[in-house]
């Protein structure tokens, strides 16, 4: 008998990277391996489980920069090409190995699975993998929800709310120019929360989104079922949290199943490992990249690493999905001896987690769902939307200021390193604001609209979360840098030509071809329903 559920919530999302104006360009890997090592497995993965009628339902959040690379013909292009020279480097790799016996059977498994992934892509999905979305949500398999338009972090904007607001009715025109219909839940970015946010939500047609544990645990009143029942805010919005417990996990590398020294080693691959001579042909830039053929293993926590054994990395798989069953199961018991609704534990995870991070991620997901549909009976899978049609009566409070970032709020987007691009941004929207002003009273001109919406396209991939992320992890901190600074510097050369009527055409059609991000999106009608609003 059913006594509670789970609800899964995989949020798909990359920042919006796109170089036309190079051949190649490094930072593009970024996608190819998500699609590579992510998507295509885990769309494998949820279409054999949809073919055989597995009975599970699960939650897949996909960001508007992700769907927009997805569709984009240049990066589909450019993602073959990166496959084509993957292949051929197997083949080398095949050629060198050959007297090695185990090493070479890697190598002819990487060949085998870069091959799978040119397949897959371009001949059964015909480069579409956003058709394999949509099928998945017609099998009834997925639910689809969406996030802000450039997953931007709202919590710090919260002075400027037309500019959440934009951020949100413009995240669902993306999604609704996709898929066709309104999404019913929203990925908050970073699970970034505070008082308020709801109406702006509630007044964009949202039913739901997800917080982190403590926004609900803090909440006023405090929330008598924690974590394991919605709040409904004031706006009648509800809000679901995660269980950290749960996604400590599948999560962590240190306490999680990730670190089982049977996994492959992310960080052994033969983009460094080899001679760069060898490597140089298949990477860009001249510079070091991973190339996804990794060889080894996790062995343990010193640079000791010993070769990676995939049956015994695939039978730790389905051994870690039974033992997260059964904590779930054991958990869902608990919680209902008592529970006025039945209990639900919320599992949100970024969806490159499975894959690219935890290579046996998706064989994971896959053992766990068949699990949990066949191998026992106290909990359902099920998506946030479900659980309130089932359970549409729950406590009304309102969350806490919070996120999913390290201490709970939003140090890790706003710091020393980082808290520059914050005066850049306000500038940008002070000025926009009196574009606005300025332009309300009169009809614009073709080419004046579409500089305003290339100026707010512009004003909205700045404000990615993702760029003061990556600067405060030092990652690829002169790449993020750029990008702000010249997303900033474009706003305001387009704002300089509307204010001094005098727009360079050529000018303008070059930056809609370089950040040609949801061209056909009326960014500048959602800015001015959310400043008449």
């Amino acid at each position: 008998m059913t006594q509670g559920y789970c609800a899964l919530v995989l949020h798909a999302h990359l920042p919006f990277v796109r170089h036309p104006e190079y051949e190649t360009f490094l930072e593009e890997r970024w996608l190819f391996e998500a699609i590579t090592e992510t998507y295509l497995p885990l769309v494998r993965v949820l279409m054999r489980i949809a073919e055989e009628h597995v009975p599970c339902r699960l939650t897949v959040s996909l960001s508007p920069p992700l769907l927009a690379m997805l569709q984009d013909r240049l990066l589909q292009d450019r993602y073959l090409a990166h496959l084509d020279r993957l292949i051929e480097l197997c083949a080398r790799e095949q050629e060198r190995t050959r007297d090695d016996g185990h090493l070479h059977a890697l190598a002819v498994m990487y060949a085998g699975m870069f091959q799978d992934a040119r397949r897959l892509f371009a001949d059964v999905w015909g480069r579409d993998l956003v058709r394999a979305f949509k099928m998945l949500y017609e099998a009834g398999v997925v639910e689809l929800a969406t996030t802000t338009a450039t997953h931007a972090l709202l919590p710090l904007a919260v002075h400027q709310p037309c500019m959440v607001a934009l951020q949100i009715k413009a995240g669902i025109a993306c999604f609704e120019k996709v898929f066709g219909f309104q999404p019913q839940g929203i990925w908050l970015p970073e699970c970034g929360y505070y008082p308020g946010l709801e109406r702006l939500l509630r007044d964009a047609g949202i039913r739901y989104f997800i917080t982190e544990a403590h926004g609900l645990l803090h909440a006023n009143p405090t929330p008598v079922c924690g974590v394991h029942a919605p709040l409904f805010t004031p706006a009648g919005v509800a809000a679901f949290a995660r269980d950290q417990a749960c996604t400590r996990e599948v999560w962590s590398a240190r306490e999680g199943f990730p670190g089982d020294p049977d996994y492959r080693e992310f960080y052994r691959d033969i983009g460094h490992d080899l001679d760069f001579q060898y490597i140089k042909p298949y990477i860009a830039d001249d510079v070091r990249v991973d190339t996804g053929i990794k060889y080894y293993r996790i062995t343990g926590p010193t640079p000791h690493k010993e070769l990676y054994y995939p049956e015994a990395a695939l039978h730790k798989a389905a051994q870690h999905a039974e033992v997260f069953l059964q904590r779930r199961v054991s958990h869902i018991q608990f919680l209902a001896r008592d529970a006025a609704v039945a209990p639900l534990i919320v599992a949100p995870f970024d969806a490159e987690l499975f894959g690219h991070w935890w290579f046996e991620g998706p064989q994971w997901l896959d053992f766990f769902i068949r699990k949990a549909a066949y191998d026992q009976n106290t909990l359902l899978l099920t998506t946030l939307s479900d659980y309130l049609d089932r359970h549409p009566v729950h406590q009304t409070g309102m969350p806490a200021t919070s996120s999913w970032g390290a201490q709970g709020y939003f140090e890790v987007w706003l710091n020393e390193k980082n808290q520059w691009i914050y005066p850049c941004l306000e500038g940008c929207i002070e000025r926009m604001k009196k574009l606005l002003a300025r332009y309300a009273a009169r009809k614009l001109s073709k080419l004046e609209h579409r500089a305003l919406n290339q100026a707010l396209r512009e004003l909205l991939l700045a404000q990615s979360s993702d760029w003061p992320f990556i600067i405060h992890t030092g990652t690829a901190t002169g790449y993020a840098e750029r990008r702000v600074k010249d997303h900033v510097a474009r706003f305001h050369a387009l704002a300089d030509g509307l204010e001094h009527h005098r727009l360079d055409r050529d000018k303008l059609q070059a930056l809609e071809y370089l950040d040609a991000f949801f061209p056909d999106v009326d960014f500048y009608a959602l800015m001015r329903s959310c400043h008449t609003s």
